[in-house]
């Protein structure tokens, strides 16, 4: 079971984890086993994460998606298998942690008086410090 937070656990029956010939470290040892792992998940099937949730990462992650709403993940960082299995877990992990807490709603606010003031005063003492820089015509 992946647990993610508190209020997301996906259990391991909804991931489909298949194995490959790695390129990454192992010497020869690369050519003899199948230590890279591939994790396929159906984010859009998925019971166990939340809608907003779903909608979130859907939206995040689109270009990462299969045409079947599949998400894909490998990992091929270390020579063993379950090291492997464990950072495509951890790989998904913080995909979805990254769209877990909702993006904050920007509310729109006005300058106050004061610091309306205070930026005309500004712009007219630059002003003044460059007319006092001109030329000066006789």
């Amino acid at each position: 079971m992946l647990e993610v937070n508190s209020k997301i656990a996906i259990p391991d029956d909804e991931f489909d984890i298949s194995f490959a010939r790695s390129s990454g470290p192992g010497g020869q040892n690369v050519n003899k086993t199948n230590s890279k792992a591939v994790l396929h998940w159906d984010v859009t099937n998925s019971p166990s994460l939340p809608w907003d949730v779903k909608a979130r990462f859907l939206k995040s992650f689109a270009s990462r998606l299969t045409t079947d709403g599949l998400i894909v993940i490998a990992s091929d960082e270390s020579r063993a298998q379950e090291a492997n299995v464990k950072g495509c877990l951890e790989k998904l992990k913080a995909m979805i942690l990254a769209v877990a807490t909702p993006p904050k709603i920007r509310r729109p606010t006005k300058p106050t008086k004061s610091s309306q003031r205070a930026r005309v005063e500004n712009k007219k003492a630059r002003s003044n410090t460059k007319k006092t820089r001109q030329k000066v015509d006789y």
